[in-house]
């Protein structure tokens, strides 16, 4: 009767909060105190895939359901992200039948990487993609080790692995893992691939096993490449599912020798989230055929890449994650690497969606020195974090004339609707997207 009480409070709660426009966790945290243990109840999919990381969790999950959907199997999935345990609770007794049967042939979650133990106490995955440790979300999250030991109790032994061969912290998941049921991805040696590390911190110079310094034979980007340790011989794995060919700038990368891939958003993070899809839904059965049927020159709907028109302005909002320094070098790089002149506009107005912070030391980590780019005239710093901005640009090599400081996102819109007609390029978070977006038309 609990099991029953909880499935009908998860969805009466759901179909209220979604009148409203919210209701993707607090109808999970209802049923959990109706019944503690309703995930260990219900009839779950014979296929479940869970996906957690640093960065690439909500692109992954999204490109692996298009997949299996056109696979012909009935996925159920967090489209909204909401990845701890209230939230993914409210997923699966929301899907499920009175009786706790979930109605679908693949459960796919995304999961928070500190939560996940939490979520994964009743039930395991067959399948666990985990895509990469970063520094992320510090006054949160403290060191990528930190992260790493809260994920290791989510790992069973009847799970198959999914793992980046070419992040030395994520590769150590193996270490005590049956042989048998680790999967690699990774990239190989390409024309980005640089014999130099690039960034203004090295996550990556010390062994995560021994503490001996790492050497690499190539970076991809930050501590991401080919490594080795050599007083343990902690090294990257041979991979199973490997990008052999990509040319970033022209838009394309070549799956294990075979599959010719045309990208509609031509960064690092995007080659590596698709590779990491294509490894779980090749574990899960699909023809290359369809996966490249569905992932040549797809363009996720989760509003990481939005494009816009201000003015006589052609905009492009890039997502990045706050507190997550990474997600802004991959951002700038990608600016960084277009030829067209280009105003860019960066907007530091909320730290976080979660919780209040005014914690601003992770703008130091950020490479800022890429925007030093012959085609990049004007750069905007606008939001209530304006001069801390301004701060941190002070130490970077972008001449002082070329930086407009300001707080109101509105004055920043109107300056540039007023004038000009050169590419916009937009740095922001979640938290602070639609703050600008609400002020141009959107494509």
């Amino acid at each position: 009767m609990r099991l029953i009480l909880a499935v009908i409070v998860c969805k009466v709660l759901r179909f209220v909060g979604g009148l409203i426009g919210k209701g993707s966790s607090l109808p999970g945290q209802f049923a959990l105190k109706v019944c503690p243990d309703v995930l260990g109840r219900v009839r779950l999919p014979a296929h479940i895939i869970a996906v957690t990381g640093s960065n690439g969790k909500t692109s992954t999950v999204e490109m692996i359901a298009a997949i299996l959907t056109a696979d012909g199997r009935r996925v159920v999935y967090n489209k909204e992200g909401s990845n701890q345990i209230e939230g993914v609770t409210t997923l699966i007794l929301s899907n499920c039948s009175l009786g706790g049967r979930v109605k679908g042939d693949v459960l796919l979650l995304e999961s928070d990487e500190r939560y996940a133990r939490h979520t994964f106490k009743w039930f395991h995955p067959t399948h666990f993609v985990i895509t990469n440790l970063y520094r992320d979300q510090l006054t949160r999250n403290g060191h990528p080790e930190w992260v790493y030991d809260a994920i290791k109790p989510a790992i069973f032994p009847e799970t198959t692995l999914v793992l980046n061969a070419d992040d030395p912290l994520v590769s150590c998941f193996a270490r005590e893992h049956e042989p048998d049921r680790v999967k690699w991805f990774g990239l190989d040696e390409c024309a980005i691939s640089t014999e130099e590390h690039h960034g203004v911190y090295h996550d990556g110079a010390r062994c995560p096993v021994c503490k001996g310094r790492m050497e690499y034979s190539c970076y991809h980007y930050a501590h991401i490449g080919h490594y080795v340790c050599p007083a343990c011989g902690h090294r990257r794995h041979e991979t199973e599912f490997a990008v052999t060919e990509l040319d970033l700038e022209g838009g394309t990368l070549t799956i294990n020798g075979e599959t010719r891939i045309s990208l509609a958003f031509k960064s690092i993070y995007n080659v590596y989230n698709i590779l990491a899809a294509w490894s779980a839904c090749a574990l899960a059965g699909v023809a290359p055929s369809v996966m490249a049927g569905v992932i040549n020159n797809y363009m996720l709907k989760n509003g990481r890449m939005i494009t816009f028109t201000l003015g006589e302005h052609r905009g492009t909002l890039l997502t990045s994650k706050h507190e997550n320094s990474v997600a802004y070098d991959t951002n700038l790089a990608y600016i960084a690497a277009t030829d067209r002149p280009c105003t860019v506009l960066v907007i530091v107005d909320a730290i976080s969606r979660k919780y209040f912070t005014g914690e601003t030391s992770w703008l130091w980590d950020i490479d800022f020195d890429r925007l030093n780019a012959p085609h990049i005239g004007k750069i905007m710093l606008y939001g209530k974090y304006c001069n801390d901005l301004a701060v941190r640009f002070k130490y970077s090599r972008v001449p002082a004339d070329r930086i407009e400081v300001g707080e109101s996102i509105a004055t920043a819109a109107e300056s540039l609707r007023e004038s000009g007609d050169e590419d916009v390029y937009v740095v922001t978070c979640f938290s602070d997207r639609d703050k600008l977006l609400a002020l141009t038309q959107k494509d």
